[in-house]
């Protein structure tokens, strides 16, 4: 088994799963799917995946969800990879070399530098990822260029040690700030975001948008 947990957040994602599972079958990484006890569907989309762990987030929210994951990850390392399909998993060995080999603690993947794009942003997400991530590297001194694509590589250790604590999408901008003032060694990394299996994006690009702002002023005079 690697070395590498992948943390799945997979609320009200029946239809992408089970396809993406049988995608991930063939890489031996540790496979975590967070989910909502009361996700009749997703939970029933499992069941023939017997070699996955399941694990039943206590508090709502995307980002309850990935803290949670991360509190029961064991393994040296661990990915947020997304359910619907968008995050390519053959792109996870190249982000894991980058953190082993050129002794990076942080990998973020990007679909806006050298060699990256995406089949399923739209001029709204795109737009908006501009605005947080210029903010970012304005007000935090963030060196990367995608701040809301939460498809990360990094060291299980030194993520525990976050204190993460934002319990919706605001986990997105939470994690590379916190990386960044602990002074961990992370970079970029060119990704291709797919287009996503079934369903509709999660993300209410206004509202969400919203609150992400406010997390990100809230981080900025929590010194």
């Amino acid at each position: 088994m690697s070395n590498l947990t992948l943390l799945i957040p997979a609320k009200f994602e029946s239809e992408c799963l089970p396809t993406f599972l049988k995608e991930l079958e063939k890489f031996d990484y540790k496979k975590i799917i967070i989910l909502d006890k009361n996700d009749e569907k997703t939970i029933q989309a499992t069941e023939k995946f017997p070699e996955v762990e399941i694990l039943y987030q206590d508090k709502k929210g995307y980002g309850n969800a990935l803290i949670y994951g991360i509190e029961n990850t064991q393994t040296e390392y661990f990915s947020i990879i997304n359910a619907d399909g968008s995050m390519n998993p053959d792109e996870l060995g190249k982000m894991l070399k980058v953190i082993t080999i050129e002794n990076n603690d942080f990998v973020f993947g990007s679909r806006y530098i050298k060699d990256s794009g995406s089949e399923d942003d739209d001029f709204i997400t795109k737009v908006g990822n501009f605005i947080f991530s210029l903010i970012g590297k304005i007000f935090f001194n963030l060196k990367i260029s995608d701040i809301l694509y939460t498809f990360v590589v990094g060291k299980t250790r030194l993520a525990k040690e976050l204190n993460l604590k934002s319990p919706d999408f605001k986990f997105c901008v939470e994690l590379p700030i916190k990386v960044h003032r602990m002074k961990y060694r992370y970079i970029s990394y060119p990704c291709y975001e797919r287009k996503r299996i079934a369903g509709k994006k999660k993300v209410s690009p206004f509202l969400d948008g919203f609150r992400i702002l406010i997390g990100m002023i809230s981080l900025f005079f929590k010194r």
